[in-house]
């Protein structure tokens, strides 16, 4: 490596424990070879328990010049309030879900230490030592709801960017509308099979995966979804849902957490569901190293769940897919199917409501496998094309 090549700055919400987020370094920092690359966040956390990075705070970086890159995530909607509360403890972000009534901004911004509304999204002017300022593969679907203010924010700082690359054509036509040009590029994600094969091989033969492989005679669906489908009533719709495909099918049911983190995934919403069952294997897998997480999808029949990355992992490793979502998310753009209608086939299944679960799998596990492999090989060439651009600015 050139001795005169600035420090490369990853920076994204690899900070708190979501799939995704803990996925994209790895992947960027592969592809840079041997650049001198560090990785930051809002906050200062060690995940390498979970497979993740030693993390820094971006905002305690002592160097006299970097190349900042953004990279993946939902966070040219993120805002400040939403950024804080994520990098608590579950314990710590309910009690201040329920006492932060008022002032939350303030809070936040005292909190991470910003000035600003959207925290994940950085420029030349509020990093004095970013010497070029890039977003990579990154995801906006929700900016048009945001207040103007963090909308002009996130927007005025993307204009004065010197790359910029999204995740799927709602972002980028978003985006388009503003003035704002960006290259489309499929999320990080899709790179886990062809970068980290061996790891995720090795993965599947630890004690954790390889206890679900063994106890699935006829194999299983990887399934997930967030907390906030935690109400008794739809925890018994998603109960009777797996119990008929995994009747017709034969297969187990395999709960796990694609992210721990506030506002993500409880274990406690899989239990509940699971005493609901009536399938004669149900699984509660309890890793979250996120190899390990990636080897249980790679080894499932399909996954179904509310995680965009849970479906994007299952596409690098052509696997039958479907997302779960809120009836709700199909009247405004959401991230899962803004995602799938920019990458998938056509007539791929992209999501389901609770209540048409069982007949949407139904069809995702019916989908040729050698078109699943088709798309899986495609991303990855999409990428891999796509990238000498963002290393262009590097040089």
């Amino acid at each position: 490596m050139s001795a005169s090549l600035r420090p490369v700055v990853l920076f994204g919400a690899f900070d708190r424990h979501n799939l995704g987020d803990m996925l994209f370094p790895h992947v960027v920092e592969r592809m840079l070879g041997e650049r001198d690359v560090r990785i930051a966040g809002l906050a200062a956390r060690d995940l390498r328990a979970q497979g993740g990075h030693r993390v820094e705070a971006l905002g305690r970086l002592h160097e006299r010049a970097i190349d900042l890159i953004h990279v993946g995530g939902e966070i040219l909607a993120c805002d400040a309030w939403e950024a804080a509360v994520m990098l608590q403890s579950p314990d710590d972000a309910q009690r201040i879900i329920a006492s932060q009534r008022r002032d939350r901004l303030a809070w936040a911004q005292r909190m991470l230490g910003v000035r600003g509304l959207a925290p994940y999204v950085s420029s030349k002017q509020s990093l004095r030592c970013a010497a070029r300022v890039l977003f990579h593969a990154v995801g906006g679907v929700a900016l048009t709801d945001r207040d103007e203010a963090l909308r002009n924010e996130v927007l005025g700082k993307l204009a004065r960017a010197d790359d910029i690359s999204v995740r799927d054509a709602h972002t980028q036509a978003l985006l388009a509308r503003s003035g704002i040009e960006a290259r489309l590029v499929p999320d990080c994600a899709v790179m886990v099979a062809d970068l980290f094969g061996g790891t995720i091989r090795e993965h599947a033969a630890s004690d954790a995966v390889k206890r679900i492989i063994e106890a699935s005679p006829d194999g299983y669906l990887a399934v997930q979804f967030s907390a906030d489908f935690g109400d008794d009533a739809t925890l018994a719709r998603i109960a009777a849902q797996l119990d008929a495909l995994a009747q017709t099918h034969g297969l187990a049911v395999v709960f796990f957490r694609a992210g721990a983190a506030p506002w993500h995934d409880d274990f406690c919403c899989f239990q509940r569901t699971a005493a609901r069952m009536r399938a004669r294997f149900i699984h509660l897998f309890d890793s979250l190293n996120i190899w390990d997480i990636c080897a249980l999808i790679a080894h499932s029949r399909g996954y179904i769940g509310s995680s965009l990355h849970g479906r994007i992992v299952a596409m690098a490793f052509a696997r039958p897919r479907i997302n779960l979502l809120h009836d709700e998310s199909f009247a405004r753009p959401a991230k899962q199917i803004a995602f799938a209608q920019t990458w998938e086939d056509s007539d791929m299944p992209r999501a389901t409501t609770v209540s048409a679960m069982a007949d949407a799998a139904e069809l995702a596990l019916s989908f040729d496998r050698t078109r699943l492999e088709q798309t899986a090989v495609r991303l990855v060439t999409r990428y891999r094309d796509d990238f000498p651009g963002l290393a262009a600015h590097l040089a």
